[in-house]
């Protein structure tokens, strides 16, 4: 029986419309089986109204996340006692509107777990196809410098590398994304080990295709899948790294409204001025624990043994 993902030789040509009318049709049934999550729908939910408050963050900030009110140092909230309703949630020690910054953060935030993931992906996949696919003496290579990466923790080798770099948000990015990579490399290099004797490459491969066609057309598609939830649940890990090196001062610069900054500026009022620590420490929990509810939802939807059980 020929294996339904390689296309037909031969035969009748499909009509130009049922790529497209298959594809929804994948869509349709993913969306059914992903609504199922209730959780993962409200992550959904909650990380689509964010990168929408991230786009639109010049329109919505009351204002300038950097101008300071000089008359409104250390306001609080405007529900609180001596509040006021120009400032929603209070101001910090400089006499900024946090709720400004926070919305400004957010698109910090966001681009930084974007461009990681990104770089990430696109270095694992490249390392793990190659190492996957050749495998030998050339796999052993790149394997052993992925188990050296692997071998420190995450948080610490980010902070050697964003001292050697310097700090700034660009170098941050890098050394966070050379960090996260090594899982993309060991996720495409087990899984193209497991395709590249199926039947389907095998047949490809009898048939003429060359080998970068048989690496990123025939196999790779076919691996994406936990990919996909590495890559959405790598996106928290990011804003996390992202604002812990932003605390410690490595990340973003100041006056740049970014979360992990946000804290970084307010360590010495924790107890005089809950609200400068609370609002971005609230904005970093809600967007980690929206995006690893879709991710856990994508791996529910994606992993086919949790299917099969």
């Amino acid at each position: 029986m020929p294996d339904p993902r390689i296309p037909a030789l031969g035969g009748t040509p499909r009509r130009p419309g049922a790529r497209e009318g298959t594809a929804r049709a994948a869509f349709a049934a993913f969306w059914r089986s992903f609504r199922q999550n209730r959780s993962a729908v409200l992550g959904l939910g909650v990380v689509a109204a964010l990168f929408l408050v991230a786009l639109f963050a010049p329109l919505l900030a009351p204002h300038d996340p950097v101008t300071q009110f000089r008359d409104a140092l250390l306001l609080p909230p405007a529900w609180e006692k001596g509040g006021r309703t120009a400032y929603l949630l209070g101001t910090d020690p400089l006499g900024r509107d946090i709720l400004s910054r926070l919305i400004m953060g957010a698109r910090t935030s966001l681009m930084i777990g974007l461009v990681v993931v990104v770089a990430a992906l696109s270095i694992g996949i490249t390392l793990g196809l190659i190492a996957g696919y050749f495998g030998g003496w050339l796999d052993a290579v790149i394997m052993r410098v992925m188990d050296v990466v692997l071998a420190f923790p995450s948080l610490l080798l980010a902070l050697v590398l964003v001292a050697i770099l310097g700090p700034g948000l660009m170098n941050a990015m890098i050394a966070i994304a050379v960090v996260l990579q090594p899982h993309f490399a060991r996720l495409t290099r087990a899984s193209v080990m497991a395709e590249k004797g199926s039947e389907y490459v095998i047949a490809a491969r009898i048939a003429g295709a060359s080998t970068p066609r048989l690496m990123l057309r025939t196999i790779l598609p076919n691996c994406l899948s936990p990919l996909i939830v590495q890559g959405t649940l790598s996106f928290s890990t990011a804003i996390l790294d992202a604002a812990a090196l932003g605390f410690l001062g490595l990340g973003a610069q100041p006056p740049t409204p970014e979360w992990g900054t946000m804290l970084a500026d307010a360590r010495e009022f924790i107890l005089s001025a809950w609200w400068v620590v609370t609002m971005p420490g609230l904005a970093i929990l809600i967007t980690v624990l929206a995006i690893n509810l879709c991710g856990d939802g994508l791996r529910d939807v994606l992993d086919p043994r949790l299917k099969r059980s």
